[in-house]
């Protein structure tokens, strides 16, 4: 994976361009550009497959095209042989001359038979113009800007805001051309709102645990084809024990990390289920104290998220990814999007299954600036490759597939994919009850202490040339009774928390972070027979 810069256009300034990278230069370890007339193509490149000869920008036989590639296709090796029999003659072994390759026989088309995480610009030399297509769910970023007489590409958005000018994001599973002139047209080459339409419902119950064993099964071994260590991100909950459990199954040489409170639920249950399968345990422990207010100016600067909730998520998910790139691991497994696919939250089941498909779709599509973008800033800052296999697109769809009875069941959350894999999880991680990461972890209060001050962090960095900090559409669900249309009009009409709501928030989380404190001071209270009696709550 890499961070991607292009500036394009009879005014592409080389000092400008250079900054561009510069902000980039987390992303990957080595630096590798292409400088024409008008035309500023570089890479910040992460080395993962073919490490050696993989250099971008890539230029086809002809050098009519050049490819900046940000991501990895998974199906790499099965397009290289079709490819071969139709007549192309590889130079190396990477898959960025595989997509340029496919792009070369397929043109538009190609991108429909890329099986991956990815965003890319083809550019033809000759006339500037530029194919960008981004994967279906938005695993992997990309954002464009213009000025005078130059269109700039980039995959963060901070590589873009010393331009001053609106940004703009490529959607997830959209792609299409911009003009010389600057114009940009995209078009959906993956329609998230029609998968699974005119499909069979798979509501057999056996039928429906052997499709998402083998389809999941299928989507993991994929993702940890390499010859590097691969880690896991153990929440110790359902969806990383399995990437976790199928990772150690697959993969001779892997281990799991784990970030919370000593005494959180996260970490004993990741330390027990890291003991049962004998693999290598990082645990980064944290107390709420070790929070800071430069920690979450710092996941504000990276993440560059508009969400506080997954603002909250990004202060929690840094220290992981730092441990990481201590550790030397590049390659590392996430179980983002189970919940949004398998009906991880309740209110999938308030809402019943034509309204809850409605949700699920409405959060897939937003995954890309949501959860997705957390780990992709928050991992490739500190030159971490994440993959998330719940979102390989033959697993969304058949997740659109099944009906919610199957989802939810028994007051059990992702209750089919218990079922799937129920003989080789141990009964504790099959049963855990779903927790979002932030609070299981421990760490949740302590970073809303500071919760009033993220929209101020987030515009000092400019990032409100795409788009500013906006309340929490979860919290607008939940007030607006899970109702999709009524939240969405509400999050316009009033996008951002009150000064009065603000406070309240404020209050709440002091209460909980003085706590602690209050304990320490006071010790424990003493009942006339001498027993000791626990402060009040």
């Amino acid at each position: 994976m890499c961070g991607i810069a292009l500036s394009i256009g009879p005014e592409a300034d080389p000092a400008t361009f250079r900054r561009m990278l510069a902000v980039l230069a987390p992303r990957g370890e080595v630096t590798e550009t292409r400088q024409e007339n008008g035309l500023l193509a570089g890479v910040r490149r992460l080395r993962i497959v073919d490490r050696h000869r993989a250099l971008q920008p890539w230029v086809s036989p002809d050098q009519r095209y050049l490819l900046c590639y940000n991501g990895e296709v998974f199906n790499h090796f099965e397009l290289r042989v079709e490819l071969t029999r139709l007549g192309y003659a590889f130079r190396g072994g990477s898959d960025t001359e595989v997509v340029l390759a496919a792009f070369l026989r397929w043109g538009e088309d190609a991108v429909r038979r890329l099986r991956g995480e990815y965003a890319l610009a083809v550019v033809e030399r000759a006339t500037g113009r530029a194919y960008l297509a981004r994967d279906p769910l938005g695993v992997k970023p990309l954002y464009w800007a213009r000025s005078p007489g130059c269109l700039h590409l980039a995959s963060e958005v901070k590589a873009l805001v010393g331009h001053g000018a609106p940004i703009s994001e490529v959607p997830p599973g959209h792609h299409g051309w911009a003009e010389p002139d600057g114009t940009v047209r995209l078009r959906p080459h993956v329609d998230l709102l029609t998968l699974g339409v005119g499909l069979p419902v798979i509501d057999d119950p056996d039928e429906a645990a052997l499709l998402v064993r083998v389809a999941l099964t299928d989507s993991i071994r994929m993702r940890v084809d390499t010859d590097l260590t691969v880690g896991v991100v153990l929440s110790g909950g359902l969806d990383s024990s399995l990437a976790l459990l199928h990772a150690h199954r697959m993969h001779p040489d892997c281990l799991a990390i784990t970030v919370g409170v000593p005494d959180s639920p996260d970490v004993a249950y990741a330390r027990r289920f890291a003991a049962d399968l004998g693999v290598p345990h990082e645990v980064v422990e944290l107390r709420p104290r070790d929070i800071r207010l430069a920690d979450v100016r710092e996941a504000i600067r990276i993440s560059e998220l508009t969400e506080y909730g997954d603002i909250i998520n990004a202060v929690v998910s840094v220290p992981i990814f730092r441990r990481l790139r201590e550790l030397g691991v590049k390659v590392v497994l996430t179980g983002d999007g189970a919940d949004e696919l398998f009906g991880g939250y309740p209110m999938y089941r308030r809402v019943g299954p034509e309204r809850s498909r409605r949700l699920v779709l409405h959060k897939i599509r937003n995954l890309c600036r949501t959860e997705l973008q957390r780990v992709d800033r928050t991992s490739m800052d500190h030159g971490v490759e994440a993959r998330v296999p719940f979102l390989d697109l033959s697993v969304v769809e058949l997740a659109m597939r099944l009906p919610l009875e199957l989802k939810m069941r028994d007051g059990q959350e992702k209750w089919i994919v218990r079922r799937a894999f129920a003989d080789v999880l141990p009964d504790y991680v099959r049963r855990r009850p779903k927790n979002p990461m932030s609070y299981s972890s421990g760490l949740h209060e302590r970073a809303r202490l500071y919760k009033p001050l993220f929209a101020r962090l987030h515009r000092s960095f400019g990032y409100d040339l795409l788009e500013p900090v906006r309340r929490d559409f979860d919290s607008l669900l939940t007030r607006c009774g899970n109702d999709l249309d009524r939240a969405i009009a509400d999050g316009l009409a009033r996008p951002d928390y009150t000064v009065l709501e603000h406070a309240r928030d404020l209050v709440g989380a002091a209460r909980w972070n003085a706590a602690p404190v209050v304990r320490r001071l006071v010790g424990p209270r003493r009942t006339r027979g001498g027993d000791e009696a626990p402060l009040p709550g």
